[in-house]
C-alpha cells in the first residue's frame, strides 16, 4: 500500500514515529507531510524522517484557524492528487483528513482528548476509523460522528512511541544542568488551541514561584512570543531548539504541564507529574488521576521539588507494541 501521513503538532510526529517504521517494515510505501509549527520540523529531522513542508500555522483565533485549514487542506490535496495513495493517516489532523476527503482516499484519525469540538466535529465524520485510548468511552464521540468507527487501544499512546525508548542522559550537559540538584521541566499552556483560550493565572504562578526559587527550572514553550517572554522574565532555562525532551523528562524531578502529551509522558516514564490544565478534563487524565498517576495542581505553593531516585522508576514502566496502532489506523 502507499500511505500517506500528515504532522501538525510536535506531539504528531513522536506519536507516528514509530507508526511509520512499522508500516515500512512491513513493506508499505509512506510518504510524510508536515505543518511548520512548533517544534514540528525540527523533532523530524531529529529522528531523520524525510518529509514535505507544506503550511505553517495561521494563529489561534477561530476565524485564522479556519482560513488555515482552508488553505492548507487545499495545498495537501494538489500535492497528493496524482501520488495514487490507498490511505492517509493523521494524528488529530483536520487537514489531511479533508484533502483525502476531497481526493476521495481513506483516511484514518487517532486522538487522546474528545473535548475538542471544533477538531473531532470534522476528523471523525470524515475518517474511516478512530483511533483512540480505550479509556475515553466511544459514546462520548458518536455526537461527532464517529459511531461505529471506532477503534481502541489500551493504556496510553505514550506507552506505545516509548516502548523502545532509553534515556540519554547527555540531554542534561547539553543545557547545563546539574545532577545533583532538583530538576523540573514546565510545559506552557497551549494558548493558541480552542480548548484552551483563556488566561490560566495558575501557570502564571508556578512560574513565579519557580522562577524565584534555586530549582533548576527548564521551561519548553510552544511558539516564539512565549519564548521571548521567557526569555525576557529570566530565572529559567529555555532551549533554543528541539531537544530530547522525553529524556529531560526521564531525568527529571518533578514535571508541571500545561497540556497534556508532556504530561503522559512522565507517567509512562515514573516521573513525578502535576497538570495545571484549566480547560475540560478528558478521560485519559481522568483515568491517571484516579489511579494517582496524575496530580492536579491547586495552587503554586504546593510545589516542593527534591530529588528522587530513579531505581524506582523502571520497575514503574509500562511498555507497549506500537505495532497495533498500525493495525488500529490502517483500514485496508
Amino acid at each position: 500500500m502507499r500511505i500517506w501521513v500528515d504532522l501538525t503538532n510536535s506531539p504528531h510526529v513522536l506519536v507516528m514515529r514509530p507508526v511509520i517504521a512499522n508500516l515500512r517494515a512491513r513493506g508499505h510505501e509512506v510518504e510524510v507531510t508536515a505543518r511548520d509549527f512548533a517544534q514540528t520540523l525540527g523533532l523530524l529531522e531529529r529522528f531523520e524522517i524525510e518529509h514535505t513542508t507544506i503550511g505553517r500555522h495561521r494563529g489561534g483565533r477561530v476565524a485564522a484557524k479556519a482560513t488555515g485549514l482552508a488553505a492548507r487542506s487545499s495545498e495537501l490535496a494538489r500535492w497528493a492528487r496524482g501520488r495514487r495513495f490507498d490511505q492517509a493517516l493523521g494524528h488529530g489532523s483536520n487537514d489531511i483528513t479533508i484533502a483525502a476527503a476531497l481526493l476521495r482516499i481513506p483516511s484514518s484519525t487517532m486522538f487522546d482528548y474528545e473535548w475538542a469540538t471544533v477538531q473531532h466535529n470534522v476528523n471523525c465524520r470524515l475518517a474511516g476509523a478512530v483511533v483512540v485510548p480505550e479509556a475515553i468511552p466511544p459514546e462520548r464521540l458518536y455526537r461527532y460522528g464517529a459511531r461505529g468507527k471506532v477503534r481502541r487501544y489500551p493504556g496510553l499512546k505514550e506507552e506505545y512511541y516509548l516502548a523502545d525508548f532509553e534515556p540519554d542522559a547527555a540531554v542534561l550537559a547539553e543545557l547545563g544542568l546539574d545532577r545533583g540538584r532538583p530538576v523540573t521541566v514546565v510545559r506552557t499552556p497551549p494558548e493558541v488551541s480552542l480548548y484552551h483560550r483563556f488566561e490560566n493565572d495558575l501557570f502564571a504562578q508556578v512560574l513565579n514561584r519557580l522562577g524565584s526559587s534555586d530549582v533548576q527550572s527548564v521551561v519548553l514553550p510552544r511558539t516564539a512570543e512565549q519564548r521571548s517572554e521567557l526569555e525576557r522574565a529570566g530565572g529559567f532555562i529555555v532551549p533554543e531548539r528541539a531537544i530530547d525532551a522525553q529524556s529531560l523528562i526521564a531525568f527529571a524531578d518533578l514535571v508541571v504541564s500545561a497540556g497534556g502529551t508532556m504530561n503522559r509522558e512522565a507517567v509512562a516514564l515514573g516521573t513525578p507529574v502535576y497538570t495545571v490544565f484549566e480547560g475540560r478534563l478528558g478521560a485519559v487524565d481522568e483515568r491517571l488521576m484516579a489511579e494517582g498517576r496524575l496530580q492536579r495542581l491547586i495552587s503554586a505553593d504546593e510545589l516542593r521539588p527534591v530529588k528522587r531516585h530513579r531505581s524506582t522508576q523502571h520497575a514503574t514502566r509500562i511498555r507497549r507494541d506500537p505495532a497495533l496502532l498500525a493495525d488500529l489506523l490502517v483500514t485496508g
